[in-house]
């Protein structure tokens, strides 16, 4: 593949709601620019950009593929991304690196929530965007409606620059409008011909084509000059204008195609060219020194020296690691030696090359504005900046989103425990949006990760690739336990077995401190009734008897704890009896002051539409939560609630289903609350039958 100038080439990021077309887009791209002799169709599993086995079982996209291919003197670089929220991760990770994005919607859904959310992470990067109006050729596709709902729901200027010809099963091209011509296609090859456009739509073609010139006119001073003397403009400089308001953002232009028919993508393909911008509508990149957080400025220049972000990772089973790599500035070449910033290390570039999907194009440089990949770096991963020693620099992070579904795992197989976290570790540089934690306190492990389907793919590739079966069981809850009265017991240890015996003999006064008090332990011992040297010892024994629990097993909190008298043994007595003594007598008094169990209690913030607030608060009052307040922000009502944790198991799961997949939530841990009486029974016959388990 030849070397392309900045200007010519073009970084696009498909996106939208599942099931919309974008795999099936990108696949009449390829087809059309001859990367590929056939169409890959995502229900026979055969695509170019969806490959994995999660990918070809499921039918669905799971991570974001990258395909280059040459158009009309140009290179375009394509990302797709999944149209699931379980993996916006995939998306966020494609937006740094691009300057432009084609939003897919159908033409029988209408506005869907994918469509919302994807709008949003473009605004959010500032990127402009086409509008691709897809599925043209279904039952209930519906141009002017869906048209309609776009301009209504979504930001920007959106103006079509095709209509339909026909829809349904009727649908069999398109009408440029700015050419005024008809393109009739024959079948899936793409072959078509170029008609006049049918009289019944002549009316609706001047009518767009003269609203499209009068924007074209307003977005460039000295095309509006030229159109206020003639009152027209030519061909060429309706499209600079176009072309112009769309880089600015005020123009949203929209196509319609059938990826599937592969009708209308050719005039999508001369839309991505003519219309949306190069890298060098960057300009300026953010970045920081590393070796002062200084801000600076990458321009985007060929000559500079070398600048470079990696952006994904892949594990490739024949190649290794594969780290997708975008310039900013200079030039990345076999042989060359980059500072990584992130590790502070140094990565010798091997093998370089392009990607078409699954397949690679090896190349021995990959210039400024480009993306493509490097084979085997040593240590670099997601968010790697690769730059020149004589002008390191490191690009901002990309920001991935919090996990929202936590699951804990449990090896099926005992000697599979020590792979779990190796393997997991593996997966997780090539998707950064989940965690694994191994819980001590309630000795779990937990993963997090951003739905119930994104687990479920994770740990499908564990399986696969590592060989590792694990089962998800609920996580616990870590309860507390904590006193509400004061007590005083002894905790006497004496045993005597033959030789030197044990002795310790403490009194222990407790009293429950304010919620959130902690731990304090005071020695009011006198007259050396406990020589000083053992005190430290009677404390280690009330700390390990917090830790294991007294009711439940579950640690306490909030109590002071004072020794005030006791006795001992000139012989027999020594730390450990006194540590004995301790937790004995912390027991003791324990069961004599009152005990209750506490259980978390989280703030949970959820961000709803208003047509499902009152099914939101309905069901958070049934998971025993209290309702704080709401806020309205536009569309959006934010609800403000604080529940046990212990009710939120797969919440955001519930919260999708029950809301058409339209609200999110965000959780943090607020206080501890004392646990309902029914429940404390449950959590005691289930701390009874465990240690029954492990006896």
């Amino acid at each position: 593949m030849k070397k392309y100038e900045t200007g010519m080439l073009r970084n696009v990021v498909i996106v939208g709601h599942q099931s919309s077309g974008k795999t099936s887009l990108c696949e009449a791209i390829l087809f059309n620019s001859g990367v590929t002799n056939r169409i890959g169709k995502v229900e026979d599993g055969n695509t170019t950009l969806d490959s994995s086995p999660e990918e070809v079982d499921r039918k669905i996209s799971i991570s974001a593929g990258l395909a280059c291919l040459e158009y009309q003197k140009c290179k375009l670089n394509i990302l797709d991304t999944p149209g699931y929220d379980d993996f916006c991760g995939e998306v966020l990770s494609c937006l740094p690196v691009v300057e432009s994005g084609i939003v897919v919607m159908t033409a029988d859904g209408g506005v869907e929530v994918g469509t919302e959310k994807t709008w949003k992470y473009l605004d959010r990067f500032g990127l402009p965007r086409i509008v691709c109006m897809n599925r043209m050729d279904k039952e209930h596709a519906d141009f002017d409606k869906s048209l309609a709902e776009a301009q209504e729901s979504l930001s920007g200027k959106i103006m079509p620059l095709m209509l339909p010809l026909g829809q349904g099963e009727s649908f069999k091209g398109v009408v440029d409008i700015l050419k005024r011509k008809a393109f009739v296609y024959k079948d899936d090859s793409g072959r078509f011909s170029e008609e006049d456009v049918p009289s019944e739509l002549s009316g609706k073609v001047d009518e767009w084509r003269q609203k499209l010139m009068d924007f074209a006119a307003e977005a460039d001073d000295s095309l509006l000059e030229k159109f206020l003397e003639s009152g027209e403009l030519s061909d060429e400089e309706l499209n600079k204008g176009l072309a112009k308001g769309c880089a600015s953002g005020t123009l949203v232009p929209l196509t319609v195609s059938s990826a599937a028919g592969n009708i209308g993508v050719k005039e999508l393909m001369d839309i991505i060219v003519s219309m949306l911008p190069s890298p060098e509508w960057r300009k300026d990149i953010e970045a920081v020194e590393p070796s002062t957080g200084k801000g600076v400025k990458v321009v985007m220049d060929a000559s500079a020296p070398t600048a470079a972000f990696v952006f994904k990772t892949l594990s490739d089973k024949h190649l290794g690691d594969i780290s997708l790599i975008k310039a900013y500035s200079g030039s990345i070449t076999a042989g060359q030696e980059l500072y990584n910033s992130l590790e502070d290390s140094t990565e010798r570039v091997n093998q370089l090359c392009f990607i078409q999907g699954k397949n690679k194009v090896e190349t021995d440089s990959i210039e400024a504005g480009d993306i493509g990949a490097v084979i085997k770096l040593k240590s670099a991963t997601v968010n790697s900046t690769l730059s020149d020693r004589s002008r390191p620099v490191k690009f901002n992070d990309i920001e991935f989103p919090e996990p929202t579904l936590r699951t804990a795992i449990v090896a099926k197989s005992k000697a599979d425990v020590d792979k779990i976290g190796s393997g997991l570790h593996k997966l997780n540089e090539e998707d950064p949006t989940f965690t694994l934690k191994m819980d001590n306190e309630l000795r779990q492990t937990i993963l997090s990760g951003q739905g119930m389907l994104h687990l479920e793919v994770i740990l499908s590739r564990l399986k696969r690739k590592y060989h590792v079966e694990v089962d998800m069981v609920q996580p616990k809850v870590a309860y507390r336990e904590t006193i509400t009265s004061s007590s005083q017991a002894q905790g006497k240890y004496k045993k005597q077995s033959g030789g030197r015996g044990q002795y310790g003999d403490v009194w222990l006064r407790l009293e429950p401190l304010p919620r959130g008090g902690g731990f304090e332990f005071v020695d009011a011992v006198v007259g050396g009734v406990v020589p000083s040297k053992f005190i430290p010892a009677v404390e280690k024994g009330v700390v390990a008897a917090m830790d294991g629990g007294v009711i439940a097993g579950y640690k306490v909190m909030d109590v002071k704890v004072t020794i005030y008298d006791g006795s001992h043994h000139s012989v027999d007595s020594s730390e450990n009896a006194f540590k004995v003594a301790g937790s004995l007598g912390f027991k003791s008094a324990v069961k004599q002051a009152k005990p209750v169990i506490l259980e978390p209690i989280m703030n949970v913030e959820v961000s709803v539409p208003e047509e499902f607030m009152g099914d939101v608060m309905g069901d958070l009052s049934m998971r025993r939560g209290k309702i704080l307040g709401t806020e309205q922000e536009g569309k959006i009502q934010k609800i403000s609630a604080q529940v046990p944790e212990a009710e939120l198991y797969r919440y955001s799961t519930s919260l999708r289903s029950m809301t058409q997949g339209r609200a999110t939530h965000i959780r943090s841990h607020s206080h501890y609350e004392v646990v309902p009486h029914d429940i404390v029974q449950k959590l005691i016959a289930e701390a009874e039958a465990e240690k029954e388990d492990q006896s």
